[in-house]
């Protein structure tokens, strides 16, 4: 029995197209959306946030990846408090954290340099926080990252860089997405 390559018929060759330039842009986009788990609104909002600073910004692709890795949502998740971005975003919009010591409950909260976030008081009673607190000690933060295990809290230190980063997709692409 001979394997080939493709489908069986008359039609079986033509399977292999190639994507359009506008296809693979869409691909890239969807990728990097569905990566931070955001609305197609919100993603847009933030690159064409970054699109207006073009003239005053150095690098792009790093702004746009800053804004979306300093969500309060990622950074939850980048600290191990979370194991997916999914869960990150349920934790805090159901109030779950302190930034600051005051209460936030927006995935969409920009945290900024020194920002100590920690799990609010009257939830450390909650049994998925008790299980946490043993995880989390095993847990390796990013550098941009300092995590305190007994306090369960964490705080931004530093900057992300784009070789930590290893982004899913082609920051250019998109941009180039939204340039139409």
């Amino acid at each position: 029995m001979v394997r080939r390559p493709f489908a069986p018929g008359k039609k079986g060759k033509r399977r292999t197209k190639q994507l359009s330039e506008y296809g693979r842009e869409l691909r890239e986009k969807q990728n990097l959306k569905i990566w931070y788990n955001l609305r197609e609104q919100q993603f847009k909002n933030y690159v064409k946030a970054v699109l207006a600073k073009k003239g005053s910004a150095d690098n792009l692709p790093l702004d746009l990846m800053k804004k979306l890795e300093y969500r309060m949502d990622n950074v939850v998740f980048r600290m191990g408090f979370a194991t997916s971005r999914i869960a990150a975003r349920q934790l805090v919009s159901h109030n779950n954290f302190l930034v600051n010591g005051k209460a936030v409950n927006l995935p969409s909260y920009q945290i900024g340099k020194g920002d100590t976030i920690a799990v609010a008081p009257r939830k450390m009673k909650n049994t998925y926080f008790t299980k946490l607190q043993q995880t989390i000690k095993n847990y390796k933060a990013p550098a941009w990252v300092t995590i305190d295990p007994e306090k369960m809290e964490g705080k931004k230190v530093g900057d992300v860089t784009m070789e930590e980063l290893q982004p899913v997709a082609e920051i250019g692409i998109v941009f180039e997405f939204y340039a139409r």
